[in-house]
């Protein structure tokens, strides 16, 4: 599940740099387009920090997933000791 947040990070993070590169381009190359840069700046930053939760989501999710994994090995592991033991 980690691995979609990871995607949807690094999909803004391209749409942020899109973004961001299109507050640097003249208004006359941009026909229909808004021609304001401040407004290519704030969606590039929303976008960027939209895309930094979602890795850090990414994050959090895998670290919480891989220590659930472990206590079930161990919770395994130690059912296999108390069969083992009382046999």
């Amino acid at each position: 599940m980690s691995r979609n947040f990871y995607i949807l990070a690094a999909t803004l993070g391209l749409f942020a740099l899109i973004s961001a590169g299109m507050a640097l381009v003249p208004s006359s190359f941009q026909p229909g387009l808004p021609a304001n840069g401040s407004l290519w700046r704030t969606i590039a930053l929303v976008m960027l920090l939209a895309g930094l939760a979602s890795a850090l989501i990414g994050v959090m999710t895998n670290l919480f997933e891989q220590v659930d994994r472990h206590s079930e090995e161990a919770r395994l592991a130690a059912r296999r000791r108390r069969r083992g033991g009382k046999h």
